[in-house]
C-alpha cells in the first residue's frame, strides 16, 4: 500500500493508537510523533481495510490518551472538533457540527463501512486517521478521507465500530467476520414467480459456487439456489448480504429462505470465521 503521512489517536494507556487502514499502509514499522514533537516507533498491532481502521503500538510509556466515546448516542447539530496534521502541520483543530448519522460508506475493498458520522468540521489531506472529538474531548470516531474530499463534509467511522475492530485486532491480530462460504450474483426475479411465491423481491441473490467446506455447502445448498432472505430480511443485494451478516458472530445459526427448482424452501447455515 501507498500510506503516507497521517493522524492518528492514543486510545489508551500502553501506547495503543487509532489511524487508518490506508495510512498505515501496511507497513509494520511506523514513525509517529507526538504533539510534544517527540518522535516514537510504532508497530502495527492489526489493519482492517473494512472499516479503515488501524491499530498501532507506540513505543513510549504515560502517554496521554483520549477515551473512546458512545458514537450512539451522538445526535445531528452536535457541536464536533476534528484534530489531525493537515499538511504535516502540527495539531490542527476544526470544528463543526454532526450533519448526519447512520450514513454508509463503501471502503476501498469495496464493503459498506456502516453508521459514518457525517459531519462538518473541515478535513484537509493529513487530517485523515485523526479523531472526532465531542465537546468534552471523548473520541466519537475516526476521521477518514475514503471518498474525495466533498465540500463541507467529513465522514467518521463511528467509536462504536472502533471498539470492536480494536478488541478483535486484540485478541485475534485481525477482525474476524462470519463467511457463508459462497460467490454469489445479484439476479432479477421473474415477476411472475416472485407473485406465485408471494415475495416482496425484486431480485434475489443466486449461489454461483460454494466452498465445499463452508457454512453453505453443510446446510445442503447447492449452486443455482436463490438467497432472497437472512433472518427474515430480504435479500436483494450482496451489501444486503454483508448487512445481515455483519450483525451475527462466528458460530451463530442463521436462517436462510431460498427458492429451489420454482419452489420455496429454508434452511438453517452455521457460520464460520471468513479466512
Amino acid at each position: 500500500g501507498q500510506g503516507g503521512i497521517g493522524s492518528g489517536v492514543l486510545i489508551g494507556p500502553g501506547g495503543y493508537a487509532l489511524t487508518n487502514s490506508h495510512v498505515a499502509g501496511g507497513r509494520k514499522r511506523l514513525l509517529a510523533t507526538t504533539t510534544d514533537g517527540d518522535q516514537l516507533d510504532a508497530e502495527l498491532i492489526g489493519d482492517d481495510p473494512a472499516t479503515d481502521l488501524a491499530l498501532l503500538k507506540v513505543a513510549a510509556r504515560d502517554l496521554p490518551f483520549a477515551n473512546l466515546g458512545d458514537s450512539e448516542a451522538a445526535r445531528v447539530g452536535q457541536l464536533v472538533i476534528a484534530m489531525g496534521n493537515p499538511y504535516g502541520f502540527q495539531s490542527t483543530v476544526s470544528t463543526g457540527v454532526i450533519s448526519a448519522q447512520g450514513r454508509s460508506l463503501r471502503s476501498r475493498e469495496g464493503r459498506l463501512i456502516e453508521n459514518i458520522v457525517q459531519h462538518t468540521a473541515p478535513l484537509n489531506p493529513g487530517n485523515s486517521g485523526g479523531p472526532l472529538l465531542d465537546s468534552r474531548g471523548r473520541v466519537l470516531g475516526i476521521n477518514t478521507a475514503i471518498i474525495a474530499l466533498a465540500q463541507g463534509l467529513g465522514f467518521a467511522v463511528p467509536s462504536s465500530t472502533a471498539i470492536w475492530v480494536v478488541s478483535e485486532l486484540l485478541a485475534y491480530g485481525r477482525v474476524r467476520r462470519p463467511a457463508l462460504g459462497v460467490s454469489v450474483a445479484v439476479r432479477p426475479l421473474a415477476r411472475e414467480l416472485g407473485r406465485r411465491l408471494d415475495l416482496l423481491n425484486d431480485l434475489a441473490v443466486e449461489i454461483v459456487s460454494l466452498d465445499p467446506n463452508g457454512a453453505a455447502a453443510s446446510a445442503g445448498l447447492k449452486p443455482g439456489d436463490l438467497i432472497v432472505a437472512i433472518n427474515e430480511r430480504i435479500v436483494e443485494a450482496v451489501d444486503d448480504m454483508h448487512r445481515v451478516l455483519s450483525r451475527v458472530k462466528p458460530g451463530e445459526t442463521i436462517s436462510l429462505r431460498l427458492i429451489r427448482a420454482g419452489a420455496l424452501f429454508e434452511a438453517d447455515a452455521t457460520l464460520r470465521t471468513a479466512e
